[in-house]
């Protein structure tokens, strides 16, 4: 069964030719396959950053072949990989090292999986530091253009696939302690906070006054809700909490780092 949609994912950048050069292998296998470039635009390095945008990118996108780049280990000991998740028959691709995983476990979790590592259709000599275009690219394109996992690599049971560890909110007294996940280019900021976690761990409702860090805010639905320069606590785009300054950076005023611990209470 042909799967022409491609949806790419990496840390690559725009200024050099890694993207064009994946895209290029991938349609000279599936020449009509469909490629849908997510984000080139993950932090160097930043698997973890990879994770959380593929999984909240992958339920807008068609089903069909997902690749993935975000790899520090390349060349190095890390599996590369190919999935398929329990719903929409999604296949991903990419280096098994956590990048993978929350978007497998959005969509039913792994119930299948291969080693491509060493797979017949990788492209030959193979690089040592850009398996995107010699091992991943080339997986993608066999898979859109039909082929199924058992084709291109060689069975890895799906409890070996390497999962990703996340922080988790508690709550601590009357504070609700969460984690800081990540940062856009606005200086907003991921929580590992749901709303539900919110509302009935400190009772929150909106318009509620609120401490962060010592720091006053609101808890609102959108920036224009408070002043420029305000701090809001508010459900994002994708229903996760998250941090932001009207007009401003929360991660600058709140002096925030990944992983950082924020001290969520009503004022």
């Amino acid at each position: 069964m042909e799967r022409p949609n491609v949806t790419f994912l990496s840390d690559y950048g725009l200024h050099d030719e890694f993207v064009g050069v994946c895209h290029a292998v991938i349609l000279r296998i599936a020449p009509r396959a469909s490629i849908v470039d997510l984000t080139h635009g993950v932090p160097s390095f930043d698997v973890r950053r990879g994770a959380i945008t593929l999984q909240r990118t992958l339920p807008y996108t068609a089903p069909g072949v997902h690749l993935a780049v975000v790899d520090p280990e390349v060349g190095g000991s890390r599996r590369a990989i190919a999935i398929r998740v329990a719903e929409d028959d999604r296949m991903l691709v990419g280096p098994d090292n956590g990048l993978l995983w929350l978007a497998a476990q959005r969509f039913g979790g792994v119930v299948e999986a291969a080693d491509v590592s060493r797979s017949a259709y990788r492209l030959e000599p193979v690089s040592k530091t850009f398996h995107g275009r010699d091992i991943f690219a080339p997986i993608a394109g066999r898979l859109a253009a039909g082929l199924e996992l058992h084709d291109v690599g060689e069975p890895l049971d799906p409890d070996a696939v390497e999962p990703l560890p996340m922080p988790m909110a508690e709550l601590d007294g009357d504070e609700l302690v969460a984690h800081v996940l990540a940062f856009d280019r606005f200086g907003n900021v991921m929580l590992d906070l749901e709303h539900e976690e919110l509302t009935a761990g400190v009772g929150l409702r909106l318009g509620d006054r609120v401490e962060v860090n010592g720091v006053p805010g609101v808890y609102a639905t959108t920036f224009a809700d408070v002043a420029p320069g305000s701090v809001i606590l508010y459900q994002d785009a994708n229903r996760a909490m998250a941090l932001a300054v009207n007009r401003g950076s929360a991660q600058d005023v709140l002096e925030l780092v990944p992983d950082a611990r924020v001290r969520i209470r009503r004022a």
